[in-house]
């Protein structure tokens, strides 16, 4: 009798396994490479737990993400900040909306060639992200350095066309956000989104000869389609995301380079 009661319920226990296997529900989350990628992964193992499967679909570029949650191949992405996801909306008519506040990676500029940026020369050529909302944020630190002007009230709207006073004649030469570490040694200095910096070996502290400050609007966001935007799924993803597990997790894999921002 032992036996068999022991049988049950093994047999019983192996009935449930399956069945929460087969009634996970499986979503598809867009990240870029680096901290997302590697957060995105705990929140994963976290999530499984709740019976959600997620499957971590890494992009090498910043347009792909939003293009392909629109077209239905994700049901979410987590990679960009507010204003970027804005100025996608704006341009190309997405109906993806903000679900969850997620991290901030404080933009940093780089140089392989001078310790300060006071020691860069007149007229010396600087790297910014080719996208309107990752150059503006670069010219918006500059500005808040002093090192130029821009047109008041501009904010994160800000473009090259917006500088109105640039002390050192500095050039400004536009670049695909991730291929900004490989020009870097072409270029006096460069602003590097931090998830190119990590991948270049660059560290995001330490490094930067200026460095952003951690508040402000560039929080990044996970975002969905609008239609979705209510589905139990949706909450678990957040939820799973902004939990102390995850927190604790960023904290200590990016020491600083990456902050928790909920």
């Amino acid at each position: 009798m032992k036996a068999l009661a022991t049988a049950g319920a093994l047999a019983l226990a192996l009935a449930a396994g399956l069945l929460t296997a087969a009634s996970a529900e499986t979503i598809k989350v867009g990240v870029t490479p680096g901290p997302h990628a590697q957060i995105l992964e705990k929140v994963k193992a976290e999530a499984a737990k709740k019976g959600l499967d997620i499957k971590v679909i890494e992009f090498s570029d910043y347009v792909v993400p939003n293009a392909a949650l629109a077209g239905g191949d994700l049901e979410a992405n987590s990679f960009q900040h507010q204003p970027y996801l804005d100025n996608q909306i704006k341009d190309r008519g997405y109906k993806i909306v903000p679900v969850g506040l997620t991290v901030n990676f404080p933009i940093g500029v780089y140089s392989t060639k001078y310790k300060t940026f006071a020691d860069i020369p007149a007229g010396a050529s600087i790297g910014i992200p080719n996208d309107p909302t990752n150059g503006g944020r670069v010219l918006l630190l500059l500005a808040d350095k002093g090192i130029i002007k821009l047109k008041d009230g501009i904010g994160v709207k800000a473009s090259v066309v917006d500088v109105v006073d640039n002390p050192k004649k500095l050039k400004f030469v536009e670049i695909d956000a991730a291929q900004l570490p490989r020009s870097l040694p072409d270029l006096a200095a460069a602003g590097i989104n931090t998830n190119y910096a990590k991948e270049a070996g660059l560290d995001p502290v330490k490094d930067p000869i200026l460095r952003e400050d951690p508040k402000g609007p560039y929080v990044n966001v996970i975002a969905v389609r609008a239609e979705d935007k209510d589905k139990p799924w949706v909450k678990t993803l957040v939820e799973t995301y902004q939990s102390p597990e995850t927190k604790a997790f960023i904290l200590e894999t990016f020491k600083g380079a990456v902050l928790p921002s909920w």
